[in-house]
């Protein structure tokens, strides 16, 4: 009876270990990130920060979405940072939101973030960055490429294999 106990037990411990292990996915060094950071966290810069990042993810995914290649994600993304500006100015406009912003795409610093328990270790970063004004607000950030912000539920468990496959090799 306590051989069953203990076996029960250990694989109840096995599972919730798993469990864990799958649900915390690590970015590869082979990526790209995304971040938006707004002038402060006032109502109308959180505001404007939305609209930037759905902007972004409606916009610049899609464009991204059948490219598997990490050179050919920063190809088009070098020749989108023309119109990505010129979008955002749009939407500072149609909001009469009169204010500088910048969008650069190269080495950028991210600070350390705690996301599902796991760190991700503040650092340079191949990333895609708007810095909208005194850039003093609260960011959001996600991973442009491989797409990793918008996973749906169906796609989980392929983002999460080729994060696997990135790590073992």
């Amino acid at each position: 009876m306590k051989k069953k106990i203990f076996l029960i037990l250990l694989l109840f411990i096995v599972l919730n270990i798993y469990k864990i292990s799958e649900e915390n996915i690590i970015i590869p060094s082979s990526s790209i990130r995304l971040r938006v950071i707004p002038n402060s966290n006032s109502p109308i810069d959180i505001n404007i920060k939305e609209q930037v990042k759905t902007y972004l993810e409606d916009n610049i995914y899609l464009r991204l979405k059948d490219t598997n290649n990490i050179i050919e994600a920063r190809n088009i993304i070098n020749n989108e940072v023309p119109t990505i500006e010129k979008d955002i100015s749009k939407i500072f406009e149609n909001n009469n939101y009169q204010i500088k912003y910048n969008v650069n795409f190269g080495n950028n610093y991210f600070p350390e973030k705690v996301y599902k328990g796991v760190t991700y270790e503040e650092g340079y970063y191949e990333s895609l960055v708007v810095s909208i004004g005194e850039a003093q607000g609260d960011n959001w950030w996600c991973v442009l490429f491989p797409n990793f912000c918008l996973v749906d539920t169906k796609e989980k468990h392929t983002y999460k294999s080729y994060f696997k496959e990135l790590l073992n090799k």
